[in-house]
């Protein structure tokens, strides 16, 4: 067999690059007119301010000056703060569970019970937060009705105090079922020989699960939890959909998103909501590099 000369195998090399330059040009292209474009004219946007008096006016960073001691932009993300620690853990927690129980094949009607955790994910957010507002009133509410049938008092879902565990309880009912897909298709992957050996070993389910399927689905669950951290921070239909519910719970400032969205389109601000925006992507970026490199400082010490 002879090898290709130096001069075929550059001629070779220089038509597979322009080929993968052709494939690639397309998604350059979308990529910079949705996303780099409109992101380098909200950063641009930030630093300006409007002024009665002269108009539009260069500011530099005095927006995020102003945003990093504006108590409704600290008070919207302390709220997600919270929401992110409480709610994605009860939320990924389920998931794994339906997910392990899906996988372990002793469940009766498996194939219904998955279609049936994973509809809610296919609702639309507006509808499913509509319909959970129904379910929440106070003087129509089904919840309601049902307690006050049973002669017991009700409970307030959409009183000030409650709104955000009511939120969470949407975004669960939404999610749930679009993780444990996730975990799901990642268990269907681990080689059966593994299961075989545990056998033999005489390990239980529970036994199966923490040491075999667990540890080997890792990565996918790291995704889930990016996922759920970029989301968190995202939050928007649910509260501003229950806003119009729920008026005297959920203020202008209920989230860092909701708050930015107020001050361009109601306030007409929108320098500083552009301002505002960047901080929170800042804040998402943070967090996930943050989780990342717990990740995998923990692979690399294991």
């Amino acid at each position: 067999m002879t090898s290709a000369s130096p001069a075929r195998r550059a001629r070779l090399g220089s038509a597979q690059t322009r080929a993968a330059w052709i494939l690639v040009i397309p998604f350059v292209a979308v990529f910079a007119a949705m996303f780099l474009v409109p992101l380098g004219y909200s950063a641009y946007l930030s630093t300006f301010t409007s002024q009665l008096v002269g108009g539009q006016v260069f500011s530099g960073l005095a927006n995020y000056q102003r945003a990093l001691g504006d108590p409704s932009f600290w008070a919207g993300l302390s709220r997600v703060a919270i929401f992110l620690v409480v709610q994605v853990p009860i939320m990924l927690v389920a998931s794994l569970f339906f997910a392990l129980a899906l996988d372990s094949g002793r469940m009766c009607g498996g194939k219904v019970v998955r279609l049936l955790i994973f509809l809610p994910y296919a609702v639309p957010s507006v509808v499913a937060t509509l319909m959970w507002g129904y379910l929440y009133g106070e003087n129509f509410g089904l919840i309601t009705q049902i307690f006050t049938g049973l002669g017991l008092p009700a409970p307030e879902l959409l009183a000030p105090g409650a709104i955000l565990g009511s939120t969470m309880n949407i975004v669960c009912w939404e999610f749930i079922g679009y993780n444990m897909i996730i975990m799901y298709a990642a268990l269907r992957t681990i080689p059966t020989e593994l299961y075989e050996a545990a056998a033999i070993d005489g390990a239980g389910e529970f036994r199966v699960a923490w040491s075999i399927k667990i540890p080997a689905i890792r990565q996918a669950i790291i995704l889930t939890v990016i996922f759920s951290i970029i989301g968190s921070f995202q939050l928007f239909n649910e509260p501003n959909l229950l806003f119009n519910i729920a008026p005297n719970a959920i203020g202008s400032d209920f989230t860092p998103n909701l708050y930015a969205y107020n001050l361009a389109f109601k306030n007409q601000d929108v320098n500083y909501a552009a301002a505002i925006a960047f901080l929170l992507g800042m804040v998402i970026v943070v967090l996930s590099v943050i989780v990342q490199g717990i990740v995998n400082r923990k692979e690399k010490t294991s």
